[in-house]
């Protein structure tokens, strides 16, 4: 039993001198100098980790640019979007049933509110039709901000909402509102040919669908409104829009539309993204 008593002070008292050495001065087996050498080492060593991260981050800092993305990777051909936005790109509801579409005009009325005519005579420039709109810089001196060109609301004809306040959706006549998605320094057209918009049927619903109307006429995106130089440099940039209106979709059925771009120098779809450059949604008119 006393050898056992011994065995274990002993183990205990090596415990504690593991901690701390009265006898070396020794705390964690190192002296005060040891520490003070190690503790030093890693503070110069985690200061240089800091520098050199602040220093990196400098340098990339250098090379943004607060009014144009340094690299753009994004796909050259622009998606396409529709308005209004229904649940996963499905416009469905019924004539006779006020609440199912009164949604849609609400969103069209808040969508278009930018557009109204008198708000774009004040901020935006009336430019010759079917040129590029450039603005370039002046070597070193920027040409900011950049004056944008009217999109006003009754370009949109009977689409605008302003002589058919329901745009169509009471009578089973809706308009559909499409958009490209901006890309900075996109020149869409050459030779002067805008691109247009034209939509159609999926094949097994091509007899549903029925004559369409498009506005601006021909749905035109007019290369006066390009190209885009960013947010920062055109604060009034208003998106160009082409509304398509359908005169006599087939009642209570399903009808996949798809509706793309056409251009001179935009090439519709690719391997990386099928859906550049068109757009489909599923519309439902149904009576009752």
């Amino acid at each position: 039993m006393s050898g056992t008593k011994e065995e274990d002070r002993k183990g205990s008292s090596e415990w504690r001198d593991s901690f701390w050495n009265p006898r070396t001065h020794e705390l964690l087996g190192r002296t005060a100098k040891s520490w003070g050498l190690i503790l030093l080492f890693y503070l110069i060593f985690y200061l240089f980790l800091a520098g050199m991260f602040t220093l990196t981050m400098y340098m990339l800092l250098l090379t943004l640019d607060d009014y144009k993305p340094t690299w753009q990777d994004r796909l050259t051909t622009p998606g396409m979007m529709i308005r209004p936005k229904g649940d996963q790109l499905e416009i469905v509801y019924s004539i006779s049933d006020k609440e199912s579409w009164d949604s849609f005009v609400q969103n069209l009325n808040t969508f278009l509110s930018p557009y109204n005519d008198t708000y774009q005579v004040q901020t935006n420039d009336n430019c010759p039709p079917d040129q590029y709109f450039i603005q370039e810089d002046s070597e070193e001196v920027r040409n900011n901000p950049k004056r944008s060109c009217q999109f006003n609301r009754t370009i949109l004809e009977d689409c605008s909402g302003m002589s058919d306040s329901s745009y169509g959706f009471n009578s089973g006549q809706p308009c559909i509102l499409i958009k490209l998605n901006r890309v900075i320094n996109m020149l869409p057209g050459k030779d002067g040919q805008s691109p247009y918009v034209t939509c159609g049927a999926k094949r097994e619903d091509s007899d549903k669908i029925g004559p369409l109307a498009y506005f601006p006429p021909n749905g035109t995106f007019n290369l006066m409104y390009y190209p885009y130089y960013g947010k920062k440099s055109q604060v009034n940039y208003t998106q160009p829009l082409v509304a398509v209106k359908f005169l006599n979709a087939s009642l209570n059925t399903d009808i996949n539309v798809e509706c793309k771009i056409n251009s001179n120098t935009l090439a519709v779809g690719s391997e990386r993204d099928k859906f550049a450059g068109r757009v489909s949604f599923k519309l439902r008119i149904n009576d009752k």
